[in-house]
């Protein structure tokens, strides 16, 4: 197992790949560094059913955990319920149905964090 020390961001963009390896769709990344303190960055995403849903947590679990040798500190949530949450401390990793990601709008409760990347 390769073991390294992170950044907070680089966490972030090998969480981002991962969601990417298993299309998940419409993921934003957003640096709260300045507006709160509960993290550094949010990552959050789309899955079109329960199965990729629980496929994009299992693939982030996994390469994290194999590449760098850190576990999260909690993930709530599972494929079913339409909204697995993931923390790593200074990343925190959510993945929603769709319409479930609407209706809680993380992106407008956080609209002073800003937006470092989207990919459509």
């Amino acid at each position: 197992m390769r073991r390294q020390l992170l950044e907070a961001i680089d966490l972030a963009r090998a969480i981002i790949d991962q969601i990417e390896n298993v299309k998940g769709e419409d993921i934003v990344l957003l640096d709260l560094r300045e507006v709160t303190l509960i993290a550094d960055f949010f990552v959050i995403c789309t899955g079109t059913s329960d199965r990729q849903l629980s496929a994009i947590v299992e693939s982030i679990h996994t390469h994290i955990k194999r590449e760098y040798g850190i576990h999260p500190l909690h993930t709530e949530g599972d494929g079913r319920s339409g909204w697995t949450l993931v923390d790593y401390g200074v990343v925190v990793v959510h993945i929603f149905a769709e319409e479930l990601r609407r209706y809680y709008d993380l992106e407008g409760f956080w609209k002073d964090a800003k937006v470092l990347l989207r990919i459509q």
